[in-house]
């Protein structure tokens, strides 16, 4: 044991250490204090959070309460590679920053992969078949590109054996050595079966291995998780598929006579990163786990480092306020680091509105460096490691993510899971439930869902080329605002002005003004213009107010408990005499019910809501 000298710096050690129990009484007091009187164990469980996968978040964790067999799992660059692929970690250089280029051109593909690495992108990861770049267009799009330092991973949908073998001819023809060539050609047959539908030949992606073998820093196929995600998969969905899916491609590999060990080196993962930056941590931790724990099945615990590309999650991007995406993605970059990814790559904040513009791109790879060069992110191995939430979050993600790979075994693997609808009913169930908390704005989506800006420009950008699609959907967090919004910017073209409501404040501003806020928000997620003028009401100058306000039918009145008791009746009275077909309440359902019609509260169904609104109001579906 080791002792430290006294440096008169005793901190706490004077206090008796705190007990368990003495922190739940004191959340039990807090608690009692908001109406609820529950003890012990039923605290804690009032103040977790339900996350999907079964899981909870519990709000205080201690090292007795963490899983034994979380125990800080090993050491970096050992099995089973919970704490990092890599015994340097990413503390000698950070991660490879790598940069998605989109586009059918080849030459403004090259302009950007130029002006990319030359700031700050080390590594580039290019679209390239159905869906971006003909393979022809490889060598025009990597012209001026230095292919013994910068890493180049393809996405190439079904064309992966012509792209693999353009690139590999550029190799050749720039006379590469083999060992100075780092590339991943991406070759996923079953990842684009989940895209479109389109069933290919896990053999041809074997063969394809086998013929790069002469190449020892070329990996030929990826197995890519983002399907899953972009589907509306959880994190344990997430995992277990892309462990079927690699168990799939391990079997192609060794049937074309690839060693274990090989098969396992031609493997990169693709994960997605999201806001939620300590599920994303967990995740990249578990991920390793889990892969080295069916390479310790296979034989060869040594080959169960998984190389690991982690990109910014598409879901979480929305296409109003978009500049908030930047937010978003830093927080998913910083995730994706802390968690230990190999490769990162931040999306640029207009992703969702057509080809990323220069500034857009700019601010994505500079993302990367202010975390690695300023924040000096990448200087610690594992930082989360001994958390005891990360390890604990870890090890029942891991679980979770085991059990619904082992029913997709049973199931008879992936492509089976997939073909029988297993993996789509599954997904489908899964963002269903999470439809509904952002519908009720359990899971807020700000600038859309929560303080939403109606009279922002939109941003426009030059059209994307189209995604595949034939399979699994694609799902944003923001589609069912979107559409309200979408049906409100159609009326404004159309009648020169926005669905408008009246918000009808009752009494001084301390009385109201949580409430008018709450509506406000509530109204403007689906595009409808609040009109809160003037700030106060009373009975007798309500109908006035609300002639003037040009509101569509609606009005909602915003105002205390004990305020609505005494002049909810009669300012909705006077509302309906000016016109108002609807008087909503903000508030709890049942307050003054003899006086209106509806209630907009928290936890209400928004786009439930907001949906009958713009009906009522004649705006066109």
């Amino acid at each position: 044991m080791t002792v430290l000298p006294d440096d008169g710096l005793s901190l706490a050690a004077e206090f008796p250490d705190a007990t368990h129990e003495q922190w739940q009484r004191l959340v039990e007091g807090v608690l009692r204090k908001s109406g609820k009187e529950v003890s012990g164990e039923a605290a804690e469980d009032a103040l977790s959070t339900k996350l999907e996968d079964g899981l909870t978040t519990r709000p205080l964790y201690t090292a007795p309460e963490t899983a034994p067999d979380t125990g800080f799992s090993g050491f970096p660059g050992f099995p089973p590679f919970v704490r990092g692929g890599r015994a340097e970690g990413s503390a000698a250089s950070g991660w490879d920053v790598r940069q998605r280029i989109a586009g059918t051109d080849p030459v403004r593909v090259n302009d950007a992969a130029l002006a990319d690495l030359e700031n700050g992108t080390t590594s580039l990861w290019l679209a390239v078949g159905d869906a971006g770049l003909p393979a022809e267009g490889l060598a025009r799009a990597l012209e001026g590109v230095y292919l013994d330092l910068a890493p180049v991973s393809l996405d190439p949908g079904a064309q992966f054996t012509e792209a693999a073998r353009a690139l590999l001819a550029l190799y050749a023809e720039r006379a590469v050595a083999p060992e100075a060539a780092h590339a991943s050609l991406g070759a996923d047959p079953l990842g684009h079966e989940a895209r479109t539908g389109e069933a290919l030949d896990l053999a041809e992606a074997a063969a394809l291995a086998a013929d790069t073998a002469a190449w020892p820093h070329v990996r030929a196929l990826t197995v890519d998780a983002l399907p899953y995600h972009e589907a509306g998969g959880s994190a344990a969905e997430e995992l277990g598929l892309s462990l079927a899916t690699g168990v799939a491609y391990l079997r192609a590999l060794t049937e074309a006579g690839l060693s274990t060990e090989a098969a396992f080196g031609e493997l990169e993962f693709r994960y997605a990163a999201t806001a939620d930056q300590f599920l994303t941590i967990a995740k990249l931790r578990a991920a390793r786990r889990l892969w080295a724990r069916i390479a310790e099945a296979c034989g060869a615990p040594a080959a169960g480092a998984q190389r690991q590309h982690a990109v910014t999650s598409p879901v979480m991007m929305t296409r109003r306020d978009p500049w908030v995406n930047m937010l978003r993605t830093t927080v998913a970059c910083m995730a994706a680091g802390v968690g230990g990814a190999d490769a990162v790559t931040v999306l640029p904040f207009d992703q969702e509105l057509g080809l990323p513009d220069a500034f857009a791109r700019r601010i994505s790879r500079n993302t990367s460096t202010i975390l690695l060069e300023e924040s000096h992110l990448a200087r610690v191995i594992d930082p989360a490691g001994g958390s005891y939430y990360v390890e604990q979050l870890t090890d029942e993600l891991a679980h979770a993510a085991w059990e619904f790979f082992q029913a997709v075994e049973k199931a008879g693997g992936q492509a089976a899971a997939l073909r029988s609808g297993l993996v789509a009913d599954r997904l489908a169930a899964t963002w269903a439930a999470r439809s509904k908390k952002l519908a009720t704005r359990r899971e807020p989506v700000t600038g859309v869902s929560e303080f939403p800006h109606l009279s922002e420009k939109p941003v426009v950008r030059e059209p994307a080329p189209a995604p595949l699609t034939g399979g699994l959907p694609r799902v944003r967090r923001d589609e069912a605002y979107e559409a309200l919004r979408a049906r409100s910017d159609v009326h404004l073209e159309t009648t020169g002005a926005r669905p408008t409501v009246f918000l009808a404040a009752l009494g001084p501003a301390a009385a109201h003004t949580a409430r008018a806020t709450f509506a406000s928000n509530l109204f403007q997620a689906g595009g409808i213009t609040p009109v809160h003028d003037p700030v106060s009401v009373t009975p007798e100058t309500a109908a006035a107010a609300y002639a003037a306000s040009g509101a569509d039918g609606m009005a909602v009145l915003c105002s205390s408990d004990a305020l609505y008791e005494e002049q909810a009746g009669a300012v909705a009275a006077a509302l309906r005499s000016a016109g108002a077909t609807t008087v909503f309440l903000a508030g709890r359902p049942g307050t003054a019910a003899a006086a209106v019609d509806e209630y907009v509260f928290a936890g209400c169904d928004a786009i439930a809501v907001l949906s009958s609104v713009l009906d009522r109001m004649g705006v066109a579906s």
